[in-house]
């Protein structure tokens, strides 16, 4: 990538809702030119022009199922298997990489920590400006309460569409390793039913909703005796994920080898 020119950008999983927003938002981005959309070879959209299955104009840069043609990063919204295979690729080919794929067992994101050590990475799981400024509004307030002599009950909320796969999804996890780190809550209680006693104090509690199109939205609850502290953060609509990732990418490009996150492309 040369200065002053425009970030390329292959999408990883272009054929998918996310990546098709990816790719509709890339092709405005006066910095950016999505120069590969990317699928399974037995994809039915193989060979068809990306921009108009995105709904916009024409631009000439057919699905495909490999690399192509100069790639300054790579941003992947797909699968956890798709997503090592895209790792590879990219450690093979030396290009930058957005992580923004989700439900990665611990081998899998053992494998991304270990590309990190060859390419650069941005890993989160969530691309949302507002989602990465409450968890760093989580890490405050975990930070300032976890001295409240009579304890803490820290419950996170979240919804999704009935066609997420993960649950609690990747962000809600993610909330939850923060909040553990700084308020030393070592347990973690997914849902409840039953004759279940009293509330340990030594837990998070995660609840998945799964209702329509939602895009997504988390709600964290920091519950004290006489008061409780609720830190929410909604999508309206898959944009906000789109629009970090690029932000990602134009970050990401050019930069050494090792693992970032979204804090790194906020400067938070």
């Amino acid at each position: 990538m040369t200065t002053n020119s425009k970030v390329r950008v292959a999408i990883h999983g272009a054929a998918g809702r996310m990546g098709r927003r990816l790719i509709a938002l890339g092709s405005v981005d006066k910095e950016l030119s999505i120069v590969a959309a990317l699928e399974g070879a037995d994809n039915p959209l193989i060979g068809q022009d990306a921009g108009l299955v995105a709904g916009v104009v024409e631009l000439n840069v057919p699905f495909g199922s490999h690399i192509h043609t100069a790639v300054d990063a790579v941003i992947d919204f797909s699968i956890p298997e798709a997503c090592l295979s895209i790792v590879k690729t990219c450690v093979e080919k030396r290009i930058p990489l957005v992580v923004a794929t989700t439900g990665l067992h611990e081998e899998e994101k053992h494998e991304i920590r270990r590309a990190a050590e060859v390419i650069p990475i941005v890993w989160s799981p969530s691309m949302s400006t507002t989602v990465n400024l409450a968890m760093k509004l989580c890490a405050m307030a975990g930070t300032a309460l976890r001295s409240q002599a009579a304890g803490v009950d820290v419950e996170i909320i979240e919804r999704h569409h009935r066609y997420k796969e993960d649950a609690p999804s990747g962000t809600a996890l993610k909330f939850g390793e923060i909040i553990a780190g700084v308020m030393d809550l070592p347990e973690a209680k997914h849902g409840r039913h039953g004759m279940t006693g009293k509330r340990p104090s030594t837990e998070i509690g995660y609840h998945a909703v799964r209702t329509g199109d939602n895009p997504g939205e988390h709600t964290i609850v920091f519950g004290l005796l006489g008061e409780t502290l609720e830190v929410t953060v909604k999508a309206s609509n898959r944009d906000c994920y789109a629009t970090g990732a690029l932000s990602a990418a134009k970050f990401i490009a050019g930069k050494p080898p090792g693992l970032y996150s979204m804090y790194d492309v906020l400067g938070l």
